[in-house]
This record gives structure tokens, sequence and C-alpha cells, in this order.
């Protein structure tokens, strides 16, 4: 029985370590299409890059956003800025609790925001943050909490993207990676937002969905739930937003409320789908991301939920 334990523990050993020089090989040399189980895209859209670097230089802040590309393409850094509330949005796309739990655990001490405003919008609530989870291993240098954050996906592209990714961070590959402040229609905004060029003139916004439900992971609401109590237990303000999305889209989901009735249970919720007026040809680019002059009139909405959130805190007094 002695033996055979040791011959076990040599070959899992053995194993372990072919996997992994195996997963190192297949991500500097296997052609893409072949690579379904390794999703390692660094500087891929939503200039995830960009916003990690420098959120670490980042000082202490009145306000921290997080959430998915709604946020980070949602709320206007400049806007508030201008109105005295200092801020950084952390948004990214296809952001879940998960990876907001990750970012929390990164940065809250050294951002010390006295509000943190979370966007909530639901497709978030029913994905299982895979993407997002890939999109954070690509573009951030991992740590124990990258590993948590896998744990608790228990996902073999997950697995594999972090053990790739954990390799290029040791060899440094990526120390000279520059992400170009413009790419596309997409200007990254100092603070984390991603402002939208126009769309060129002829390009139509999809109009026509068939009816639909949320369908919501109950894991992304206990990891939620960790995230609430634990900024409570640190006396953060949680401010939760929806941000809007076309009345098409929106009106296409027949389990809205549904969703707000869960939301309302933890306070200070604002679906902004019912709170403000806007149009769907002329605020938005696509069916649920405003155009920049829709992110006008929502953010001067927000600044003043936050100014009245503000007003009310024991500090203002």
């Amino acid at each position: 029985m002695k033996q055979f334990l040791k011959s076990l523990l040599q070959f899992t050993t053995f194993a372990t370590l072919l996997y992994v020089v195996l997963i190192f090989l297949w991500g500097d040399y296997a052609p893409t299409k072949f690579k379904k189980n390794l999703n390692y895209k660094i500087g891929f859209g939503g200039h995830l890059f960009t916003r990690l670097q420098e959120v670490a230089e980042q000082d202490p802040v009145d306000v921290l956003f997080l959430g998915s590309s709604h946020a980070y393409r949602g709320f206007d850094v400049r806007i508030f800025e201008r109105a005295g509330i200092r801020c950084f949005n952390l948004g990214s796309s296809g952001q879940s609790p998960i990876q907001s739990t990750l970012l929390l655990d990164r940065y809250l001490a050294q951002l010390k925001p006295r509000i943190v405003v979370f966007e909530v919008f639901p497709r978030t609530f029913c994905s299982d943050g895979v993407e997002s989870s890939l999109d954070m291993i690509a573009n951030a240098k991992n740590d124990w909490d990258s590993m948590v954050m896998a744990l608790r996906q228990g996902n073999a592209r997950v697995f594999n993207t972090l053990i790739y990714g954990l390799w290029m961070d040791t060899i440094g590959r990526n120390a000279a990676f520059s992400e170009p402040a413009k790419r596309g229609r997409d200007l990254y905004i100092s603070g984390g937002f991603v402002e939208r060029m126009p769309n060129l003139p002829g390009v139509a916004i999809e109009t026509d969905f068939p009816p639909e439900e949320w369908e919501i992971n109950e894991t992304q609401f206990e990891e939620f739930d960790k995230m609430v109590e634990r900024l409570e237990g640190v006396g953060i303000t949680l401010i939760l937003i929806q941000a809007p999305i076309t009345k098409a889209y929106f009106n296409s989901y027949t389990n809205n409320d549904e969703f707000d009735r869960r939301m309302n249970e933890y306070g200070n919720y604002y679906n902004f789908n019912h709170l403000i007026n806007l149009d769907d040809g002329l605020h938005f680019y696509d069916s649920h991301h405003l155009a920049q002059v829709g992110v006008e009139l929502f953010n001067a909405k927000v600044v003043e939920i936050l100014k009245a959130t503000e007003a009310q805190e024991p500090s203002a007094n």
C-alpha cells in the first residue's frame, strides 16, 4: 500500500507538470481555432489592460464604479469630476459579481471609496462569468485572487487560461505591451471610461426582439450577497443602478419586475429604464449601450443621486 501511494504521488506530480508544460506550448504555438479551452487575449476590447494599469497608481476616491460594459461605457468620469466627485471606473466587459469581488479584494483598501456604485445589468446575473474572468486573467497581473476566482467557477477554460497567464506573468512577456487609447470607435478616457464615437450614417439599431426571460444564475447572487455584506461591514454605501437600455430591448424581457423586486431588497436601487426617458435611435449606439449624448443625460441624474447620498452621510455634516 505504501509503495502504491508513493507511485500514485509520483505519477500525479509527473502528470501535473506535463499538463502545465503542454498548456504553455499549446498557448504559444497552437493555431487559434484549436484553442477553444485556452483563451488569452490581452488588450482585446474594453481597455481593461489600460484601466488596470492606471488604477494601480490611483489615489483614494469618493466613488468607485463597478459593473459590466454598461459601467465603463456609461459612467463618464469627466462628468462626475466636474461635479466635484472624485471617482474611478472599474467596469469590465461582462463583469459579474464574481469578478467584482476580485476587483474589490485588490483595490478597495487602496481606493477607500465612500460610495460604490454597482451597475446591475440582469444579463450579468444570468451568466457564468467565464468570459469576464478570461478578460481579467489576460489583462491583469495574476495572483492568489485570480486562483480563488478560478476555483469559484470550476471551468476548464478559466483554469487553462490562468495557468498560461501565470506563465506569461512569470517570464514577463507582456512587460512592454502598450494599449492604444483609441481603438476603432472607442476612446479611453483617464479614470476608466470608454467614450464611443458616433455611429456612421446609415447604421441602424436593432429594434425587433423576441420575448424572453432573464434566467438568473443563483451563484452570481451568492457572490453578490457576499460583496454587499463586505461593503456594509466596512461602512461603504452601496448604490445599485440598472443603466438604461433601449425600450425595445428592455420591453422584450417579460420578467423585469422580478429582477427589480430582488434588487429592491438591497435598498438604494435605481432602474433607469423607468427613471429617464431616452430615444432609442438618438441616445444609444446599439440596443444596450448609450451614445455619448445619452451618457450625459444619464450621468446628470446619477450625479443628483450621489449628491443626495453624500448629503445624508454623517461625514458630510
